[in-house]
């Protein structure tokens, strides 16, 4: 058994599709994005049941968020964050969904739809989509420029689609080519005319940080209700990555001090410090200044000085801890990046 405790801040429900696709009683996959606060719970739990296969949605909450998204009783997880979970071990579910903090997207399928697709044998996985994030991509200009241009219907606000310069800096930023373009340095471009990114772009300098979303992602977010947020892309292309160090206590500790100070962005952080030499830290990687996001591929978001050391020490002899070094922490705040969405598995 499993329950969640941190946002609600998403309105629109998931669009639910309920068509018997092959006259066999299999309906579709339903998709919910559910954002809470720190005091709300996403109002269900999960559970692995003896005799009932798959991740069970149980003990909806009445009232609750999950309730008002449209979760149901018995409804089987496929996807967390666009990943497929079926095949995964029940704790690794968990974990996944706890390391999302306040923001999840859940794919599901009704218990009915889940026996009957299992019964007749069918692949579970192909009826999803087989990519459904946005992509956040950190360009560095050269001597030719960024390497895209932006083109949209004119008079029309906030609607960007970009061509890439083949070999440029854009694609070799991972930028796909014909993308919509949805934020700039960490701001929705919703609103921006023509003139006012092109204003932005040049006011960038010499790098910038895009999410994008191809025709197919856009589409499957729009006919849904969704709305795409950096908190849900894909981060593979980006200049700076968050580092897994497991460690394992020696006679003289894990060797570091955990202190409490203001991240770049004005809010509370835990910062590593005093990493002693040769010991555990220090061998796995841990830098002066690193900040922590996760322990045990749980985040940290929301939680004070005492409590993360808590969560450090709940296992005795051993810890994983998810960190970012100072500069990396700096540029995805920048873009407003949540410690939950670096925190994903």
């Amino acid at each position: 058994k499993f329950e969640f405790n941190p946002k609600d801040g998403i309105d629109n429900p998931a669009l639910s599709l309920t068509e018997d696709t092959d006259g066999k009683g299999v309906g579709e996959p339903r998709f919910y994005l559910l954002s809470k606060s720190n005091t709300e719970t996403f109002g269900f739990c999960l559970h692995e049941e003896l005799g009932c296969q798959g991740h069970v949605i149980r003990q909806v909450e009445l009232g609750g968020l999950a309730q008002r998204r449209g979760l149901q009783d018995g409804d089987r997880l496929l996807q967390v964050n666009g990943h497929f979970v079926d095949h995964m071990d029940h704790r690794r579910v968990v974990q996944k969904i706890k390391a999302s903090g306040n923001q999840v997207l859940l794919a599901v399928l009704d218990g009915d739809s889940y026996k009957a697709a299992k019964a007749l044998g069918r692949d579970l996985s192909q009826m999803l989509p087989a990519d459904i994030r946005p992509r956040l991509c950190h360009v560095m200009r050269d001597k030719s420029g960024f390497g895209f241009g932006v083109s949209g219907p004119e008079g029309m606000k906030g609607t960007f689609q970009l061509w890439v310069q083949q070999d440029g800096p854009a694609e070799r930023a991972g930028v796909p080519p014909g993308s919509w373009l949805l934020e700039l340095n960490g701001a929705s471009v919703r609103s921006y005319s023509h003139a006012q990114l092109a204003r932005k772009l040049k006011q960038s300098g010499s790098k910038v940080t895009l999410l994008v979303a191809t025709s197919a992602v856009e589409e499957f977010y729009r006919l849904r209700g969704l709305r795409v947020t950096a908190a849900l892309a894909d981060t593979s292309w980006l200049p700076f990555k968050v580092r897994e160090l497991h460690m394992v206590k020696g006679p003289a500790g894990y060797g570091f001090l955990l202190k409490e100070d203001d991240c770049s962005s004005g809010a509370t952080g835990q910062f590593l410090w005093d990493v002693d030499a040769g010991l555990p830290a220090e061998q796995a990687g841990m830098r002066e200044g690193d900040r922590l996001l996760a322990v045990n591929g749980e985040s940290i978001e929301g939680l004070d000085h005492q409590q993360t050391v808590l969560r450090i020490r709940a296992h005795d002899d051993q810890v994983t801890l998810l960190v970012i070094d100072p500069a990396g922490d700096e540029f995805y705040q920048s873009v407003g990046f949540g410690d939950s969405a670096w925190s994903r598995p």
